[in-house]
């Protein structure tokens, strides 16, 4: 499977490319090496294990160590209470799961990630019912009025991510996120108190950007990868093995932008706002399963970090 690039997207798309890499809300000044540095499967494995670190916003981190967040962040270390697995699934929104029947196989895995709000009521059939880790957007726990009341948030392990300025500390981001998600979050951790709910550091989703546009051909949009690409590296770091649903498109591929909604636009594919095309050129590039699979069931396989050497 041939990577894709910028030139092959339609004009619109291509013009909302251009009009964020002159926007740059975030800041972004990449020092880096690349584009375009090549690496072997093996090499860029090791590379994401080594510059890319998933932790989470703990009690001792300043702002979070004073007393108006005292008790609110879980007193249990993330490590300690994830993982680790063997097989893991990450399932995508994407609107191609519908119809797939994949369900049963994605509830198969040791535990499964899934975005946002994607339902698993009455979609089972096409994406199980598992659901182990729920990773969220800042924008959804700020703006969605059922996130304290929705039953579907109060299963599994909750993250929530909000991308700060490029590479800014702690400090800094917290004077100024992307959507200041800080008061709901307290709300639903006073509703829910024995849930597991942790805040993903700032500076992790820029570590994975560095490195997207280190490999890619192209410059690539100056805005935080997806949370999708985020979900991915989160199991490669927790799994020994990662399944990837619909995050490369299968056959039944649609402009339909999630399983869910009737939401139609191709930008949920290619990307406008996210490197998304470049994320999916990476996870073809880290892919050890078949372009079958792809083409058929839209499953990517991936190997963790956990038993690579180096």
């Amino acid at each position: 499977m041939k990577d894709s690039t910028y030139s092959k997207l339609n004009p619109r798309l291509l013009k909302i490319w251009r009009n964020y890499l002159n926007m740059n809300k975030y800041k972004v000044s990449y020092k880096g090496p690349g584009p375009g540095v090549k690496f072997s499967v093996e090499a860029l494995r090791c590379h994401l294990r080594d510059h890319v670190n998933v932790s989470m916003i703990e009690a001792t981190d300043f702002p979070f160590n004073t007393t108006e967040w005292e008790g609110y962040l879980p007193k249990e270390n993330f490590r300690t209470k994830v993982g680790p697995w063997q097989r893991c699934a990450v399932v995508s929104s994407a609107g191609s799961l519908k119809n797939s029947q994949l369900g049963r196989e994605i509830d198969n895995h040791d535990a499964v990630l899934r975005f946002n709000g994607a339902p698993t009521d009455n979609f089972q059939q096409d994406v199980g019912s598992k659901t182990t880790i729920r990773l969220m957007n800042s924008q959804l726990v700020t703006t969605e009025k059922r996130f304290l009341k929705d039953s579907l948030y109060t299963e599994g392990i909750l993250i929530v991510w909000d991308p700060s300025v490029y590479h800014a500390d702690i400090p800094k981001w917290y004077q100024k996120p992307d959507y200041n998600f800080f008061e709901t979050y307290k709300s639903y951790r006073r509703l829910n108190p024995s849930q597991p709910f942790y805040i993903l550091k700032p500076q992790m989703p820029w570590e994975l950007w560095d490195i997207i546009q280190e490999i890619s051909a192209d410059l690539i949009q100056p805005n935080p990868p997806s949370s999708g690409m985020l979900g991915i590296i989160i199991m490669m770091t927790l799994c020994d093995q990662v399944d990837i649903y619909e995050f490369l498109p299968s056959k039944r591929k649609t402009d339909v932008c999630y399983y869910h909604q009737k939401f139609f636009d191709s930008a949920c594919t290619m990307g406008a706002y996210h490197p998304l095309l470049f994320e999916k050129n990476m996870v073809k590039h880290l892919n050890e399963g078949t372009d079958e699979d792809i083409y058929l069931f839209g499953k990517a396989t991936l190997s963790g970090f956990r038993n690579i050497r180096c």
